[in-house]
C-alpha cells in the first residue's frame, strides 16, 4: 500500500504543480485600465468622494475594505463570494439592496472582471497619469536586415525619429499604414504656422522650393524657430491659460495695465528660457533671491485674476475667489487635473481628499493682493526727476548708515519700498468704525468724531509711520492712540487738503510707540468741515532712514515721501505677507469661505507622496509658492513634464495624445500613445533639459508630422479622426493666425513688437462702459496693424472676430479651445472692415503687377495657399470678378464705399476685392493642411 500512496502523493505534487505552473500565465486584472473604469461608470456617483451612501467610498484603497453601516466591508481581498459588493451586484433585479441602485445593471463582462480583480487579491493601483514617469523602451520597426542596416525597408525609410518608432507600432496594430510626406509648398506653410504663427514669405517658399540639399527642412525650421515671431505665436497660446486681459473683469471691467506680462512671456519663449524655470518664475519668481524686474513681471501669471471694483462688494470674499482661481488654474495648466471641484468635497473620481484643497491652497493665501482698487502690490517703474530723487535718497542712506546702525532702514529695505511698496496694510482692515465707513466699500473714510481700530502691529524698532492720505476737509487733526481710544497717542498729524478724499498724498510721521505687538486706535477732530470725508488708503510702520541727526534730513524724508506719492507706470505682480500680515488657512466647509473649518499647513495631495524614486523630494521643501513649483518641476513629479508635451502636441496635431488635455484624471480620455507622451516627456526632461524649442524641432521633424493630410476612403473607415495619426492633420486655424495670415499675405502686418495694447478696427458700438465712458480709440499707424496678441483685451466685450472664431473672455482660465465652423465665422471674413481693408490692400498689389483678371485670381491663390489654381477653381472665382465688374461699372459709387472713397476706386478694382475677399474665406486658407 505504501507504494500507491507514494504515487497519488506523486500525481497530486504534480497536478499541483501543473497548476501553479498554469497560474502563471493567467490573466491578472489591471485596477486602473479595466476595474477603475467600472467603478467610475456604477459605483462612484453614489460611494465616492461627494456621496459615501451606506458609509462605502470606492474612492481609496482602504475605505474599501473599511466596514460600511450595515457592519460588512465591501471587499474581502482574494474572497469575491464573501465581498458585500459583489453579493449585491449579483442580487435579482427588483431586490431592494440590488446594486447598482438607480442605474443600469453591470455587464456579465464587467462582473467576471470583478470577481476576479477581488479573488486575485484586490490589488489596487495608482491612475497611469499620478505614476513617476519612466523611460519607455523605443519600439523596433522594419525587418531584422533593415535594423541591422543592410538594407531598407518601407518603415525604415519611412521612420525620421524616435517618434515615428510609436506612431508606426500603434498603425501596425490597427492595420493602418502611414501616408507620404506632404508637398514641399504644403508643408512650408504647415509648419511656419505651427511654429510663428504666421504663413511663410513669398522669399522663404521659393528659398525652400530651389534647395534640394537633405537637410533644406531642418534648416527651415531651425529658422523658424530663431524668429521673432515664433515667441508672438506661443505667447499668444499661453494667454488663454494665464486669463490674461487688459481690463479686470467683473461688472464695471476697468482697465489694467499688465502688458509687460505679456512681453515677458514673448522674451522667454524666444530665448527658450528653460519650462521648469518658465513655471518657477510665474508661480514664485518673487521669491527667488535676488529677484530682478522680470522675475516679479513673470508672477503676473497669478495676477491676472479677476478684481471687483464695483462699489459695495467685500474685499475678502473676492480676495478669496481669487486665491481660489490661482488654485485651480495652477491645476489646470500644469498638472492637467480637475481640481476645482475638491473646494467643496473630496474628487468623486480622483484621489484628492477635501481637506487637500486647502493645504494646496495655504501655499497662495499668503499673497498681499486683496482686491483693492490701485491692484497693490505692483512693481513701479521711475523715470525723469522720480529717478534722481531715488538715486539721492540712496546716497543719503549709503552715506549716513554707519551713524545709526541697525536702528535705521538699510538701502535694501528702501529699494524693496519704492520699488514695490510693500509691506502696508490697506486701509480696509481697519474696524470698529464711529462716524468712519469704507469710501464706497474700498478705503477707509473717517468724519469729524469718528474714530476705527487697527489691530497687532508690532512696533518695536518702529520710528515712521507713513500714510496715503486724501481729504477737502480744513484744520483737520488726526491721531493715532496706542491701546484705547484715549491711550498714548503714537502720532498726531494736521492733515492737510489735498484736494479730495481720493486725491492721495504720502505723509511720513515720526512716532514714539512702545515695544510689542499692539492695538492702535485712529481719531480725528474736523470741526471746521465736520461733513468732509479724510480718506487713508494705506499705513505702515518703518523704521527712519539714517542720519536723522543731520541738517538736511527733513528735505530727505520729504523727497521719499514724493517719490511713493508719484503716480508712476506699474504692473501687478505677487508679494507674500510676511509677519503680522500672514495669514492662517483654514478648510472651507462645503466650500464656504465664511465657513471655517480646521486649520491646516500648506502641503500636497498624498498621492503624490506616494509616487518618485527613494532619494527624490516626495514633497515640496519649503512651504511657500516656491518650494511648490521647485517640487512641481522636480524630475520626479508625475504630472507637469506630461502635461506640457501633450499641450504641445495638442497644438500641432489639434487633437492631443491625451484629448482631454485639461484632464489627465481617470475620468480623461486614455492617451492613444501612452509610451509615445511618457517617452517624450522624458526627453523633456532629462534630454533636453526643459527646452521647449528642441522639443518642438524633434516634434516636426518627425516623419508624423510631415505626412500628407490627404484621406483615403480605408483611413476613413478605420482612423475617422486620425487617432493613429495615419496621416497629417488637418487644423482650422486659430483666431490669431486667421487675422494675422490676412494681414500678411496683403502686405499690411506690422512686425513692431512689445509696448502696450492696441486698438485695431473694429465695428462700431462694442464697447458700452457705462461707469468709466471708456470707448475704444482707434490706434494711429502701423499700430492698428499688429498682430492679434497686442489687440487691447476687454473681458466684458472682448474683440469681436476673436470671439467668433472661439477665442474665449478670458475671465478664467481656457485650457482648450473648441474649434467651431458656423455661418458667423464667414459673415466676419466677408464684412468685418478689417477683412475688407485687408482684400482691398491684397488687390492693390496684385493689380499693380498683373492686368488680366485671370493672372491677378492666379497670383492671389498662389500667393494665399502657394499652390496653382485648379481650373474649376479659376472659372468660379473669374465668373464672380465678371459679375461684380458688371455691378460696380452700373453702381461706381458702390465701388468708391467698398475701397473707402480713394482716388483709384475703379471699379474693376472692387471687383477684384470682391473675389479677394472671397478667397480669403476659401476652406485651405482658413484651415492649415
Amino acid at each position: 500500500m505504501k507504494p500507491k500512496w507514494i504515487f497519488t502523493g506523486g500525481v497530486a505534487v504534480i497536478l499541483l504543480s501543473s497548476f501553479s505552473f498554469l497560474g502563471m500565465f493567467e490573466h491578472r486584472v489591471d485596477f486602473n485600465d479595466e476595474v477603475k473604469p467600472i467603478l467610475n461608470k456604477h459605483c462612484m456617483a453614489c460611494h465616492g468622494g461627494v456621496k459615501k451612501a451606506g458609509g462605502v467610498s470606492f474612492l481609496f484603497e482602504q475605505d474599501m475594505y473599511q466596514p460600511a453601516k450595515s457592519g460588512k466591508p465591501p471587499v474581502v481581498a482574494g474572497d469575491a463570494d464573501d465581498s458585500e459588493m459583489m453579493r449585491r451586484i449579483l442580487l435579482p433585479e427588483g431586490h431592494e439592496d440590488k446594486m447598482p441602485k438607480d442605474g443600469p445593471s453591470l455587464t456579465e463582462e464587467e462582473i467576471e472582471v470583478l470577481t476576479k480583480w477581488i479573488d486575485q487579491g484586490a490589488q489596487w493601483g495608482n491612475h497611469w497619469a499620478y505614476n513617476r514617469i519612466e523611460r519607455p523602451e523605443v519600439p523596433k520597426i522594419g525587418s531584422f536586415w533593415a535594423r541591422i542596416g543592410l538594407t531598407n525597408d518601407e518603415e525604415t525609410r519611412w521612420a525620421k525619429n524616435e517618434i515615428d518608432h510609436f506612431v508606426l507600432e500603434k498603425l501596425r496594430e490597427q492595420g493602418l499604414k502611414p501616408a507620404p510626406e506632404a508637398d514641399r509648398a504644403t508643408l512650408i506653410r504647415r509648419v511656419s504656422l505651427d511654429l510663428t504663427g504666421l504663413p511663410p514669405t513669398d522669399a522663404q517658399v521659393q528659398q525652400f522650393l530651389r534647395d534640394t540639399s537633405p537637410k533644406a527642412y531642418e534648416t527651415l525650421v531651425d529658422s523658424l524657430l530663431a524668429s521673432s515671431a515664433y515667441g508672438e505665436r506661443w505667447a499668444g497660446t499661453w494667454l488663454d491659460l494665464a486669463r490674461y486681459a487688459d481690463t479686470k473683469g467683473y461688472e464695471r471691467d476697468p482697465g489694467r495695465s499688465i502688458w509687460r506680462y505679456r512681453d515677458w512671456l514673448i522674451k522667454a519663449y524666444n530665448e527658450d528660457k528653460p519650462y521648469d524655470r518658465f513655471v518657477t518664475e510665474q508661480l514664485a519668481g518673487d521669491l527667488l533671491p535676488n529677484a530682478t524686474d522680470d522675475n516679479l513681471i513673470a508672477t503676473g501669471f497669478h495676477r491676472n485674476t479677476m478684481t471687483n471694483d464695483e462699489g459695495g462688494t467685500q474685499d475678502e470674499e473676492f480676495r478669496v475667489a481669487a486665491v481660489i482661481d490661482r488654485v485651480n488654474t495652477t491645476w489646470d495648466v500644469f498638472q492637467g487635473t480637475t481640481f476645482s471641484c475638491v473646494q467643496c468635497h473630496s474628487h468623486p473620481y480622483d484621489p484628492f481628499r477635501h481637506e487637500e484643497y486647502y493645504k494646496y491652497m495655504a501655499f497662495f493665501n499668503n499673497s498681499r493682493d486683496e482686491d483693492v482698487t490701485s491692484e497693490t502690490p505692483t512693481l513701479r517703474f521711475y523715470k525723469n526727476e522720480d529717478s534722481l530723487k531715488i538715486a539721492k535718497v540712496e546716497s543719503w542712506i549709503q552715506q549716513n548708515t554707519s551713524k545709526n546702525g541697525t536702528n535705521a532702514m538699510n538701502l535694501a529695505e528702501f529699494r524693496q519700498f519704492v520699488r514695490i511698496m510693500e509691506p502696508k496694510v490697506n486701509s480696509h482692515d481697519f474696524d470698529q468704525h464711529v462716524n468712519a465707513s469704507l469710501l464706497d466699500a474700498k478705503y477707509f473714510g473717517i468724519q469729524d468724531n469718528g474714530s476705527a481700530r487697527w489691530q497687532n502691529v508690532t512696533l518695536t524698532g518702529k520710528r515712521r509711520l507713513l500714510i496715503a492720505i486724501g481729504t477737502n476737509a480744513e484744520n483737520a487733526l488726526l491721531e493715532l492712540h496706542q491701546d484705547s481710544l484715549r491711550g498714548k497717542i503714537v502720532a498726531s498729524l494736521a492733515v492737510p487738503k489735498t484736494g479730495g478724499a481720493g486725491r492721495d498724498t504720502v505723509i511720513i510721521l515720526p512716532v514714539l510707540p512702545d515695544a510689542g505687538k499692539r492695538t492702535l486706535y485712529w481719531t480725528l477732530k474736523s470741526t471746521k468741515t465736520p461733513k468732509e470725508w479724510v480718506q487713508i488708503k494705506w499705513a505702515t510702520f518703518q523704521q527712519a532712514l539714517p542720519g536723522s541727526d543731520q541738517p538736511a534730513f527733513a528735505e530727505i524724508e520729504k523727497e521719499y515721501a514724493q517719490i511713493l506719492t508719484g503716480n508712476v507706470e506699474n504692473t501687478p505682480i505677487m508679494y507674500d505677507g510676511h509677519g503680522d500680515l500672514a495669514r492662517q488657512t483654514h478648510v472651507f466647509v462645503r466650500g464656504n469661505w465664511t465657513v471655517k473649518g480646521d486649520k491646516v499647513q500648506p502641503d500636497v495631495p498624498g498621492i503624490f507622496k506616494a509616487t518618485g524614486a527613494e532619494n527624490d523630494t516626495r514633497q515640496p521643501k519649503s512651504t511657500n509658492r516656491l518650494g511648490l513649483a521647485q517640487w512641481m518641476t522636480s524630475r520626479n513629479h508625475p504630472l507637469t513634464a506630461r502635461v506640457a508635451v501633450n499641450r504641445l502636441w495638442e497644438q500641432l496635431f489639434g487633437t492631443g495624445i491625451v484629448e482631454t488635455v485639461e484632464d489627465f484624471g481617470s475620468q480623461g480620455i486614455a492617451p492613444t500613445h501612452q509610451s509615445l507622451l511618457d517617452w517624450l516627456s522624458v526627453e523633456l526632461m532629462e534630454t533636453q533639459q526643459w527646452s521647449i524649442k528642441k522639443m518642438l524641432k524633434k516634434i516636426v521633424l518627425s516623419a508624423t508630422y510631415r505626412q500628407s493630410s490627404a484621406v483615403t476612403p480605408e483611413k476613413l473607415e478605420k482612423d475617422p479622426y486620425n487617432k493613429w495619426l495615419s496621416r497629417g492633420a488637418r487644423v482650422r486655424l486659430t483666431a490669431e493666425q486667421v487675422r494675422d495670415q490676412m494681414l500678411a499675405v496683403s502686405g499690411l502686418l506690422s512686425r513692431k513688437m512689445y509696448g502696450k495694447s492696441v486698438m485695431p478696427l473694429q465695428p462700431d458700438n462694442i464697447w458700452l462702459s457705462p461707469y468709466d465712458g471708456a470707448k475704444w480709440q482707434l490706434s494711429a499707424g502701423e499700430d492698428r496693424y499688429r498682430r492679434a496678441l497686442y489687440i487691447y483685451w476687454k473681458r466684458t466685450a472682448p474683440y469681436p472676430s476673436m470671439v467668433t472664431f472661439d477665442a474665449p473672455s478670458r475671465e478664467f482660465c481656457q485650457v482648450r479651445r473648441l474649434r467651431t465652423n458656423t455661418p458667423l465665422q464667414a459673415l466676419v471674413t466677408l464684412n468685418d472692415p478689417v477683412y475688407l481693408e485687408v482684400a482691398h490692400c491684397f488687390s492693390e498689389t496684385i493689380a499693380a503687377q498683373y492686368s488680366q483678371p485671370q493672372q491677378q485670381i492666379r497670383e492671389a491663390y498662389r500667393r494665399l495657399t502657394y499652390r496653382t489654381i485648379s481650373p474649376k477653381r479659376l472659372q468660379v472665382l473669374t465668373k464672380l470678378y465678371q459679375k461684380s465688374l458688371a455691378e460696380y461699372r452700373k453702381n461706381p459709387e458702390g465701388a468708391k464705399k467698398l475701397l473707402a472713397n480713394e482716388p483709384n476706386a475703379r471699379p474693376e478694382l472692387a471687383a477684384l476685392a470682391v473675389t479677394t475677399n472671397a478667397m480669403l474665406n476659401l476652406d485651405e486658407v482658413v484651415t492649415k493642411e
